[in-house]
């Protein structure tokens, strides 16, 4: 089940679980939209993934206890700023390789 992770890694931006602007790779990482697409490239700093639109939770049961309330968001915060220097030589190698291939 996903974390629902409150901030974004880069930046902290807050992120609640209702947030349209949360993007996430295949493991989870998580990050703002303006830090993914326009920082980050769509490059994840961790993995070399692409980022996709984080789901979100509902908030209301609507079926079989499978809301925020029954499993709430983490609470965790994991803020560890991208070296940007590090990360533009990193998403220029990576980049070039559409995020379904990578």
């Amino acid at each position: 089940m996903l974390a629902l992770r409150p901030t974004c890694e880069n930046c902290n931006r807050p992120l609640p679980p209702d947030s349209t602007e949360a993007m996430i790779c295949s493991f989870e990482c998580t990050f703002c939209r303006p830090c993914a697409q326009e920082v980050l490239e769509n490059v994840c700093p961790n993995c070399g993934g692409g980022f996709v639109s984080r789901p979100i939770r509902p908030r209301r049961d609507w079926r079989a206890g499978n809301d925020l309330t029954n499993h709430p968001a983490s609470t965790r915060v994991k803020h560890a700023p991208v070296d940007l220097a590090a990360h533009r030589d990193f998403a220029a190698q990576v980049g070039r390789v559409p995020p379904h291939e990578r």
